[in-house]
């Protein structure tokens, strides 16, 4: 075939779901992509940030073992291949100081980036182990006719530093950018729009490889990407699997781009660079091709999709990382309990999830024919055991201490006590792990019994509005094309049954209502006259949500983690004081 420009290098990204603190898993997972890179034709492979330890590894980077040990592993893959070039994430000691870094390997060379701009916001804590890099790289190849700029993860997200600067003093015309960068809705979108500007705004290829996979309450999407010097998308990885991505790119393209640009000349004119600059030139030059690859673009899937499958890559990546292999689950009749049932179902398998029932006085019979429904539908493992005995017992032996005082919360939270003890139960006796089923909406009002149904070791739906479980539900029975989800459970008004004829919306304002406020005060910090302002609900309704919230910080604070699914998560991305006196309303 004919190809426009003399060059042409092809390039892979190895999209890889790595585990954290296994080393050596990691590393074996890097040579079996490097291998098939290797065997397709590649001249570069390009792997995550911190592919060797997997990321985030946190405290493990306390430990002189661990960093020897990971350190060992990244001098194991000198000389491993002699026809192409690595690009791998892992931490560099240099100086009794620790970096986030980039090595770039060729036979018996490994060149070192550390990465410049460290994250310390939200999910972030970077600067309690690294610090910055003070220089750019560059590695040229091909006579010159190549040069890469690496950088890794959040360098790439500002318009001016280490990238300018790799392509102004570098003349980089590729920059690779290894990332390990943590999904939440509108991360994908906002994503690809930032690369695709920097790629337009210096004319420039940018090659993206970004992290798959769960750890603990973080999911990494994937979506590994490589743009043309014009900001179009020209290869793109699958969403929340692995994937060895190929793309053919001639970076002459890049100098094309800049002499029909003229900003690019503006550019040159008036930038102050940051940083100093290195090159090495590599005795490599790009193989050549016979065919050029068809370069795979997965086009955008629906919210609804997209969230299903973070969940379902969690809690299987969750279970199997940690050497699980069957959950638990409380099933109540309700939406909650059925939505987890069905993510752990096709996440798992319908032999590794057991649905249990445990029905009171206060039970219907709907809410107890559709739990028993919904594990038939599932094909999961129904068991149905009764508290009734069990809580007329407790009732008799507190009866003398409680001098006949009138039924209250006592008595309801009673009751999911006793089903969380049997939970627990079941998960001693078994090894099974229990997958609590609060939603984000019950847990921001702490409309939830500590060491009731909020037990377990793992709360998959904790960062799911009320409002998303409800339109999760309908997609999931459009696409499944049935009921599986029987429609009696989302038609029934959502009741805790722990007394006579309760609702929700006893205790709770409507959750279209409850929901809009939550997101506001939440995610965005609004205070109630904004958000009364922007939503038009009654100030007071407002103050009473944003001081139900404040005041229930330590019953999420001994929630069991899950999944991170919004912009602004409970846990590590919103850390409030329990004890507070500031009426911030």
């Amino acid at each position: 075939m004919v190809f426009l420009y003399n060059i042409c290098m092809r390039i892979g990204v190895g999209q890889i779901n790595t585990v954290v603190g296994d080393v050596e898993y990691n590393y074996k997972k890097i040579l079996d992509f490097t291998e098939k890179a290797e065997k397709k034709g590649c001249d570069i492979i390009v792997f995550p940030e911190l592919a060797l330890t997997g990321y985030p590894p946190e405290d493990l980077l306390k430990s002189q073992t661990f960093i020897s040990y990971q350190k060992e592993f990244l001098e194991k893959l000198k000389n491993r291949f002699n026809n192409i070039i690595i690009v791998v994430g892992f931490v560099n000691l240099e100086e009794d100081v620790l970096y986030n870094s980039a090595g770039v390997i060729f036979k018996d060379r490994i060149i070192t980036y550390n990465k410049t701009r460290l994250p310390n916001y939200g999910v972030f804590d970077e600067r309690r182990y690294f610090s910055q890099g003070n220089k750019g790289v560059v590695i040229s190849t091909d006579k010159n006719k190549i040069r890469l700029g690496i950088t890794v993860c959040e360098d790439i997200w500002y318009p001016e530093g280490v990238v300018t600067d790799e392509i102004i003093k570098g003349k980089a015309n590729i920059i690779i950018n290894i990332s390990s960068s943590p999904y939440h809705l509108g991360k994908v979108q906002e994503r690809e729009e930032m690369l695709k500007t920097r790629a337009r705004d210096l004319r420039m290829f940018v090659v993206y490889s970004n992290l798959v996979g769960g750890q603990d309450e973080l999911i990494f999407d994937g979506n590994s990407m490589i743009i043309s010097p014009n900001g179009k998308v020209i290869a793109k990885a699958k969403p929340f699997e692995e994937e060895l991505l190929l793309a053919d790119i001639s970076p002459e393209e890049a100098t094309s781009q800049r002499l029909l640009d003229p900003r690019y000349t503006f550019l040159l004119e008036d930038y102050k660079p940051k940083y100093n600059v290195e090159t090495y030139e590599l005795d490599y030059s790009t193989k050549q091709k016979s065919e050029k690859i068809i370069n795979n673009l997965h086009p955008p899937i629906p919210e609804e999709e997209e969230i299903i499958k973070a969940l379902q890559l969690s809690i299987k990546d969750y279970i199997t990382k940690n050497k699980f292999s069957k959950v638990v689950i409380g099933i109540s009749g309700g939406i909650d309990s059925a939505l987890v049932a069905y993510i752990c179902t096709k996440a798992l398998g319908k032999e590794n999830v057991i649905g249990v029932s445990m029905p009171s006085r206060f039970s219907s019979e709907g809410t107890k024919s559709d739990a028993k429904k919904l594990c038939e539908n599932l094909g999961i493992k129904f068991l149905e055991i009764p508290i009734e005995n069990v809580f007329k017992s407790y009732l008799s032996e507190l009866q003398p201490i409680f001098e006949n005082k009138p039924w209250d919360i006592t008595e309801e939270n009673l009751q999911s006590r006793i089903r969380g003890t049997i939970l627990m139960a079941l998960s001693n006796k078994f090894g099974w792990i229990v997958v609590s089923t609060g939603n984000k909406s019950e847990l921001s009002m702490g409309y939830a019994t500590l060491y009731g149904d909020m037990v377990g070791g793992f709360a998959l739906i904790k960062d799911i509005y009320k409002t998303t479980v409800y339109k999760l539900v309908e997609y999931i029975n459009k696409k499944e094309g049935w009921d599986i989800i029987p429609r009696s459970i989302i038609e029934r008004p959502p009741t805790a049954e722990l007394r006579e004829n309760q609702k929700d919306e006893d205790t709770l304002p409507p959750y279209q209502i409850l929901d809009k406020i939550l997101k506001k005060y939440i995610e965005e910090e609004k205070s109630s006259k904004e958000i009364s302002e922007e939503t038009q609900i009654p100030l007071t309704l407002i103050e009473n949500v944003i001081k139900t919230i404040n005041k229930n910080e330590y019953k999420r604070r001994q929630a069991p983690i899950g999944t991170k699914i919004t912009p602004r998560s409970f846990g590590k991305d919103r850390r409030y004081p329990i004890t507070n006196q500031f009426k911030n309303l």
